[in-house]
């Protein structure tokens, strides 16, 4: 992490505030990750209600991330830092509030208001902060707060869930929500950049999406969603049925582990090899994840399956967020994001319903291998249509060729 004591100390303050927020932002979410399914479960659910609730997170999502990348382009960064903290300040009251599914699924909607939001505005003001000739290593660091979130969240909730209780687990959701949002108040927002006229730059959202820039990174981020979709709904309750001797919670801390230990390197890495090579190693392990689980009936089996599925999610999603900021000016960065991410948001709310009437049906392993279907094929998208043709594609995707679509030298 040399690179940031090249900063000066406005911008090192900057950042390190926006890092507080995030870990805070992350910590307070990812603890409903291993303890909403089995709560539901335990109102009396079934395996299809849980899954449609939980995929109301992903709509909330779906529904407000293209209106909130505006904003971002509009009136800056930090509103959305704003925005998201407060929403998640308020989810866990309405969860400790109601128990019918369709009181949950609203809050569930609601909640997802706040990712949206969060991850919008943080991801640009990240971007737009970071050097371009270290960018890749600034947003790899930068996102290391949904890692670290991912491992102290679900750890915590798991054990709130088994030792005191739901109340305490919303409580505290709550709590570091609240300290997320006092982080996120002191944040510097740079000068908003307007958009220029005449310039085509000023598109609209589905003019931004079909563009060549766009539309292959958000068609892998749709497939890669519903994989990523199917473990987080469904691993708690997979691993239950099993009876293996071995804490859902685990699961996610292992991959948050292996998620941090790959982002500290891979940013670094990419701005010498370039991203391609590292979105193809991140989307491969992904598949490779929903294979093991696909067969997975020992604590041996979730340990490797949680290590794959952290090296992908410390790979694909810096790795996308970099390649997005190399395409895209400031003044439509924020919409940018928007969609590309949108294609994820929308593999997770299909993922909780679809997978979870495969679940119903036909069980837990045979859904995990429907997910590794779904990613393999987006590996083959990436490595085929990344570029303007199939040999630059695959000359991108592996490492060997610079990005077509690149504006860095515009900027």
């Amino acid at each position: 992490m040399k690179a940031f004591h090249t900063f000066d100390a406005n911008l090192r303050r900057n950042l390190l505030t926006l890092f507080t927020a995030g870990l805070l932002f992350w910590s307070s979410t990812a603890m409903f990750l291993p303890t909403l399914p089995v709560y539901m479960e335990s109102i009396g659910s079934s395996k299809q209600e849980i899954g449609i609730v939980m995929g109301g997170f992903a709509i909330g999502l779906l529904l407000f991330r293209p209106i909130l990348g505006r904003l971002a382009d509009q009136y800056g960064r930090k509103l959305l830092l704003l925005i998201g903290t407060t929403v998640a300040v308020l989810a866990p009251f309405g969860y400790l509030a109601f128990t019918s599914i369709p009181m949950l699924m609203l809050v569930r909607i609601f909640h997802g208001i706040s990712v949206a939001a969060f991850t919008t505005g943080y991801s640009a003001l990240v971007a737009d902060l970071a050097p371009i000739a270290i960018r890749g290593e600034i947003i790899s660091y930068m996102s290391l707060t949904a890692p670290l979130g991912l491992a102290i969240g679900p750890a915590l909730g798991g054990y709130l869930e088994a030792e005191t209780g739901y109340s305490s687990l919303f409580l505290l959701s709550a709590a570091f929500a609240s300290i997320g949002l006092l982080s996120a108040a002191q944040v510097i927002n740079p000068p908003v950049q307007k958009y220029e006229q005449n310039t085509g730059s000023n598109q609209k959202f589905w003019q931004i999406l079909i563009s060549p820039r766009v539309r292959v990174p958000a068609l892998v981020m749709l497939l890669v969603g519903v994989s990523v979709g199917a473990v987080h709904v469904f691993v708690s309750l997979f691993i239950k049925s099993t009876q293996v001797d071995f804490n859902a919670g685990l699961f996610f801390t292992i991959a948050a582990i292996a998620s941090f230990s790959f982002r500290l390197f891979t940013g670094k890495a990419s701005d010498r090899f370039g991203r391609g090579l590292f979105i193809t190693f991140g989307i491969s392990a992904y598949t490779l994840a929903c294979l093991i689980l696909w067969q997975a009936n020992s604590t041996y089996a979730f340990i490797l399956a949680a290590l794959a599925e952290g090296c992908g999610g410390g790979t694909v999603m810096s790795m996308i967020t970099t390649l997005m900021t190399d395409r895209s000016l400031p003044h439509e960065r924020g919409r940018m994001f928007a969609l590309c991410i949108a294609g994820f948001d929308l593999g997770l709310a299909i993922a909780a319903p679809l997978l979870g009437f495969v679940a119903e049906k036909f069980g837990y392993q045979t859904m995990f291998g429907y997910s590794a279907g779904l990613t393999f094929l987006g590996l083959l998208i990436f490595l085929t249509l990344s570029s303007k043709n199939l040999s630059q594609s695959l000359r991108f995707a592996l490492g060997r060729t610079e990005d077509t679509y690149s504006l860095n030298n515009g900027e």
